[in-house]
């Protein structure tokens, strides 16, 4: 009875507290868009919630008053005292943030102040990203220590700190924690698969050395695309562009239109919330129309004198088929020895090459320049409590686009698909995920147009040598010079001269006509009628019939590689008193499947594991963190290498609240990519082969020796090793007035068994090959740069920066592909809110760049300095956080190259329209 009665007492207490409970309700806003916002803090009385999509929330209290406490990182707090349930609206204001302030994860793998990072970073976010004249991709090129390589529109590569190209295996991209690297290539394609631009959050760009944390590749840096919450970022979004490019373009090209439309939608129902984003662009591509005369020594190389109608030899730079040549002195010795009589007037021609090269196609005949792109994304997001989060997501993007390898590769109709399980904690993660790639029907321009010329005449049948094109060519040539001998051995004759110096006098005209283009003029002309022109069906039936074959019998690649990565992060924060503790690991394959047609995988797949390790310990050393001091260690095993370990150490010094000054000691590393290991592909004049020990048995070269093509030294081959650096860096960034933000930084680093190409000659076969090797000497690079951005009164802001690149102790004869300007100047101006009701806004920035000379494995070449401005002008509309913008991108239209081989860029004008975006 006595328990009994306990026991009601206990549960008239327990309803009495229950119904004296208060359910609070109310709406959050944003104070100057008055737009709702979603997954706002909402605490009170011990208890705990979130808004919804539309900012309303609901949240019992034991009673009334109750002090109530509104936060989210984007704002300022509110704390109000609630006297009744009905709340109404709460706004709140948005924070002003300097750029020091913001959170960064790059740095040390968890969130940081931007202050404290001990190395240098670059970020920005959507709100920069919505007022900018370019996309997301290509605004990074305005940040310090950053360069951008142009390839296509749709395919655009960032590097740091020197080693820019089309693709740069030198540095990680990941998209939401997954590396975005195309599996087969081996190295990121830019923006053409990741994120659609409304679904971004920020960009955090770490320049230089970050394998410590970031694993192989990260020798030059780590670019770290984050996509937005949709617990965070609910609604439907929206960004209609329509633009024109090729205004009077250098090509004689018409204006042509594009277009780019970005759709998003979120949303959230407590724990769950999903989003799906796609983007589709589509317009007329920039083209690469160097026609310079190019001498190919290998996969090295000078421009030359010539053009297609005065020389012979004639190879142009982005004119493809050309590349095939021969010395005709062999149909010559030939044709003297059916018919002696020819003798003396091929016999002067035999004492030097006679070069001849097939007829080519131009760029804009091999590559269709109407290039789209489609992207697709999706998300399931869910919170299980205590601050984990599970994650289903799907990046999916196909479409066409061009890349500058060893020659132009066309990938048409290529699809990059990347899929993605997480658990995701504030102090741990586990991640899984999947890339897949399709290479649809990518084919080379080099290749293509090669064997277009021999499928419509081989270039020497010996089972035809009439129906040749060179045996031709060379008999259509001697029946020009024959005349010109008789005219002139009759002419001497004529004047009195003896036989002799007849003989003499008809040798010098026969040399002299064949020096001379006309009589090569006609001889092309006579061998390539019939020949298929662009613009006919003939052409385009030859075209397509060899694009569809697969190497090496067509262009084709059959591309279809995998990468498959598993791993996972704790962060021990609340488990050690002694230090900040972060361990983690990795678990990565890859499966190569190009049928031969790239790789040395003509019989299976090529699988290669990789196994990485890493820890990092920081800890403040000094009253009130005035000194905090971190180490990492991390260690990866590549199947075919030794495994590796990176250290890095950094210290970080406050020189005062605003002022930090950083060091940090850095190492880094990478593995001979999946290519630089296992292809094999001819590109015509050469071989492009790996340089792992299966290249000796491929060449033979223990019955065919092999010397260096430029040394002539004979080759060694030596056991291909990770390339490794080392980098010291010296920071300082402050805030001065909580208006001027500072940073600079200087650095020096040393790369070891650099990774390169040299060219190899076989004299025995005649056969040149390009391998990869180590360097032997260390390369070291050097360099320094600094950023000023100044926040001025009425929302008006300036910034400009500048850096520089050098590197030094580099063989003369290694291709190193550096590619850098030793300087670069980035500026800028804008305003976020002019007018009475601050709803018009501008942004004008200007880029400046050293001229430099390119090394590419296309082509060598100079690049000259330029200068470039983008600028748009914009209407805002606060309440539905949506904006309209005029602007373009290098709107002076000087047409400019960022490497040599590449495209010339012109102008692109459009006009946006942006909804739920700001």
């Amino acid at each position: 009875m006595k328990k009994f009665c306990i026991t009601l007492l206990l549960l008239a207490a327990l309803l009495n507290q229950v119904l004296a409970q208060q359910k609070l309700e109310g709406q959050v806003r944003d104070k100057i868009s008055g737009a709702a916002l979603a997954d706002v803090t909402v605490s009170a009385g011990g208890a705990i919630t979130r808004t919804d999509g539309t900012g309303h929330f609901f949240l019992s209290v034991p009673g009334l008053p109750a002090r109530v406490v509104i936060t989210s990182a984007e704002y300022d707090s509110l704390v109000l005292e609630a006297a009744s349930t009905a709340l109404g609206v709460m706004e709140l204001t948005p924070k002003m943030v300097t750029e020091q302030e913001v959170l960064v994860t790059s740095s040390t793998r968890m969130p940081t102040r931007l202050r404290n990072a001990p190395v240098t970073i670059e970020r920005y976010g959507y709100r920069q990203i919505a007022n900018a004249p370019t996309d997301y991709y290509s605004l990074a090129v305005y940040r310090k220590g950053v360069d951008i390589t142009t390839s296509s529109i749709t395919f655009k590569t960032i590097s740091t700190r020197g080693f820019n190209g089309s693709g740069s295996p030198r540095v990680n991209q990941l998209v939401d924690g997954m590396d975005n690297q195309a599996p087969g290539l081996n190295f990121f394609v830019g923006n053409f698969a990741g994120l659609t631009e409304l679904d971004v959050d920020h960009v955090e760009i770490l320049p230089g050395a970050s394998s410590a944390l970031y694993g192989p590749g990260g020798m030059n840096g780590t670019i770290l695309i984050n996509s937005k919450s949709p617990f965070e970022h609910q609604g439907l979004s929206l960004q209609l562009k329509q633009g024109v490019n090729h205004i009077d373009a250098p090509d004689g090209r018409s204006p042509a239109p594009l277009y780019d439309y970005a759709l998003r939608y979120a949303k959230s129902f407590n724990r769950f919330a999903f989003k799906v984003s796609g983007q589709y662009l589509q317009a007329q591509d920039w083209l690469a129309d160097n026609e310079n005369n190019y001498r190919r020594t290998g996969s090295g190389g000078v421009v030359i004198p010539g053009s297609r109608a005065t020389a012979k030899g004639y190879d142009g730079v982005n004119v493809y088929g050309d590349e095939t040549s021969g010395d005709i002195r062999g149909v010559m010795q030939a044709m003297m020895q059916g018919n002696n009589a020819l003798a003396p007037v091929l016999l002067p021609l035999m004492s030097s090459p006679q070069v001849v090269s097939r007829t080519g196609y131009s760029e804009r005949d091999m590559i269709d320049p109407n290039t789209k792109n489609l992207k697709l994304t999706s998300a399931l997001h869910y919170r299980l409590g205590g601050n984990t989060e599970a994650i289903l997501s799907g990046n999916w993007a196909r479409g066409n686009t061009v890349y500058t390898g060893n020659n132009r590769f066309v990938l048409k109709g290529i699809t990059i698909a990347q899929y993605k399980a997480e658990l995701r904690n504030k102090n741990w993660f586990l991640r899984a995920f999947t890339t897949q790639e399709d290479a649809g029907d990518a084919y080379s321009a080099t290749t293509t147009a090669q064997l277009m010329n021999e499928g419509w005449k081989r270039s020497l049948d010996n089972s035809n040598p009439a129906g040749s094109w060179f045996p031709q060519y060379t008999g259509a040539l001697v029946q020009q010079l024959v005349p010109v001998y008789t005219k002139a051995f009759g002419d001497a004759l004529a004047a009195g001269k003896p036989a002799a110096e007849a003989r003499t006098a008809a040798e010098q005209a026969v040399l002299a006509a064949n020096s001379g283009a006309a009589i090569h003029n006609a001889a092309r002309a006579f061998v390539d009628a019939g020949r298929p022109q662009p613009g006919t069906a003939a052409f385009q039936q030859l075209f397509d019939k060899v694009r569809k074959v697969p190497i090496p019998r067509g262009g084709l690649f059959l591309e279809k590689s995998e990468l498959w990565m598993y791993e996972g992060q704790y962060h021990f924060k609340n488990l050690t008193r002694f230090a900040d503790l972060v361990v983690g690991g990795n678990f990565k394959r890859y499966v190569l499947n190009s049928q031969g047609t790239l790789f040395i995988d003509s019989m299976a797949p090529i699988r290669i594991n990789e196994l990485g390790l890493y820890a990092q310990l920081s800890k403040p050393v000094l009253p009130n963190d005035a000194l905090t001091l971190s180490v990492s260690l991390r260690y990866d095993k590549n199947q075919d290498f030794e495994g590796r370990y990176t250290p890095r150490a950094t210290a970080l010094l406050k020189l005062a609240p605003e002022q930090t000054l950083r060091f940090s000691y850095q190492t880094a590393y990478r593995f001979a990519t999946t290519q630089q290991k296992f292809i094999r592909l001819d590109v015509g004049d050469y071989t492009i082969l790996g340089g792992l020990p299966w290249i000796m048995e491929y060449m033979n070269a223990a019955k065919f020796p092999l010397v260096d093509l430029i040394t002539q030294q004979p080759f060694t081959y030596r056991q291909l090793e990770p390339e490794s650096m080392r980098s010291f860096e010296l920071g300082y960034r402050a805030t001065l007035a909580r208006r001027l933000s500072v940073d600079a930084y200087a650095y020096a680093g040393q790369y070891r068994n650099f990774l390169g190409r040299r060219t190899l000659f076989q004299p025995a076969t005649r056969e040149i090959y390009s391998v990869v090797v180590n360097s032997a000497p260390e390369v070291r690079t050097y360099g320094f740069g600094a950023s000023f951005d100044y926040r001025l009164p009425r929302n008006f802001s300036v910034f400009v920066n500048a850096y520089s690149d050098r590197l030094s102790d580099v063989p003369a004869d290694f291709q190193s592909l550096f590619n850098t300007p030793k300087y670069r100047l980035n500026a800028g101006v804008g305003n976020t809110g002019l007018g009475k009701k601050e709803r018009w806004g501008f942004n004008l920035l200007y880029r400046w760049r050293d001229a430099f000379d390119w090394q590419g494995e296309l082509a060598y070449g100079p690049v000259p300095a330029f200068s470039t401005m983008d600028a748009q002008v914009n209407y805002l509309f606060p309440k539905i956080k949506s904006i309209i913008k005029l602007g373009g991108t290098n709107i002076t239209n000087r047409y400019y190259i960022e490497g040599y081989a590449n495209p010339r860029i012109g102008a692109m004008y459009y006009l946006s329209v942006g909804y739920n975006v700001l």
